[in-house]
């Protein structure tokens, strides 16, 4: 890919009404910005606002899960046909792309997501990706979409996340936006508050956690609002909204896809020993492990933390949970090969 690329986040309460209908004049307004910036970014566009745009077509509208399943099958279709007309005004077509877990938890099915994109970039086309909630089984859903931006600007090793909040970045105790975040203590977790939009699923608690997931894996990210004119040509200069620093790192594109963290499925703890040799990118051995928290299987990923309760790696598991709770204090039982462990 010739182009760096840029994964922009647009949720529910940026871009419709209080209804739930999509903003029309914000709409328009996002389509004239990314198709300015086309000419120098491959983009991805995650949007969400499917669920808002069709609630008002279900009768007797409750919110329970399949009243949302229903009411996003009618949305995405709204939502598309609204972004498709917009775009269409700059010269820019769209594509349609519903994501689900399995999509990234199977590395073969994430190449081939990732090489339909690069399609659809080389064709001068933007997908638009959103969660298929119509099919999506609750257990296995996204987050909310701040988590799916985030697992496509990791996998696709973007430059920039920019996640786009109603409130125009990250607020201090007196409601001005901080502009600059360079590491991620108690002090940046302590000013947020755990309130959220009433039409979206995320909040600014769930912002700072994938922005701090990105930024580790070298990821710039940017939250912003759309209050400024030309937010988003202003925002990627860093003039506004909050921007968080990347950490350096040389992890390969395999690696990082592993480093995610979207696939974490339970934690291992272990002892201080064990920390030392992951360090020396020595195999996780089951003499090792403190604890097995959650239930995972062979194959699937996990945490690994230590014993003050800190995350240190993520690795795929070569044996599940279960077996390794009966193996723990057995000699040369391989828990996660050095190949498949990402230190963190």
């Amino acid at each position: 890919m010739t182009k760096p690329v840029l994964v922009l986040k647009f949720g529910t309460a940026s871009i419709t009404k209080s209804t739930g209908e999509p903003n029309e004049p914000i709409m328009v307004d996002i389509a004239r910005q990314v198709a300015a910036l086309q000419p120098h970014y491959h983009i991805v566009l995650v949007s969400s606002g499917a669920v808002g745009a069709g609630k008002g077509l279900i009768r007797d509208y409750r919110g329970d899960i399949t009243q949302r399943k229903a009411a996003a099958a009618v949305g995405n279709l709204l939502l598309l046909n609204q972004y498709s007309r917009f775009f269409s005004i700059y010269g820019v077509s769209i594509a349609q792309s519903l994501c689900e877990r399995h999509h990234f938890a199977n590395r073969d099915q994430f190449l081939q997501l990732k090489q339909t994109y690069e399609e659809l970039w080389a064709n001068g086309i933007i997908p638009i990706a959103n969660e298929n909630d119509v099919v999506s089984n609750r257990e296995l859903k996204f987050s909310d979409n701040d988590e799916l931006a985030t697992l496509i600007a990791v996998g696709f090793g973007a430059d920039v996340l920019m996640l786009c909040t109603s409130v125009g970045g990250l607020l201090d105790g007196n409601g001005q936006i901080i502009r600059q975040v360079t590491a991620f203590d108690e002090r940046v977790f302590g000013v947020v508050r755990t309130d959220k939009s009433s039409m979206g699923l995320g909040g600014m608690a769930s912002k700072l956690t994938f922005a701090k997931l990105a930024t580790r894996l070298g990821i710039r990210v940017v939250i912003f609002g759309l209050n400024e004119p030309n937010s988003l040509d202003r925002a990627l200069r860093g003039e506004i909204g909050t921007e968080f620093t990347p950490a350096e790192t040389s992890l390969s594109a395999r690696n990082r896809w592993l480093a995610s963290g979207s696939l974490v499925v339970g934690r291992v703890q272990v002892d201080a020993g064990a920390v030392r040799a992951l360090t020396q990118r020595r195999s996780l051995l089951a003499v090792g492990v403190r604890a097995v928290l959650g239930e995972f299987a062979a194959g699937e990923m996990v945490e690994i933390i230590d014993e003050q309760d800190t995350v240190v790696a993520v690795a795929r598991a070569r044996i599940s949970s279960e077996t390794l709770t009966q193996q723990r204090q057995q000699q040369n039982v391989d828990v996660a090969n050095a190949n498949d462990i990402v230190l963190l």
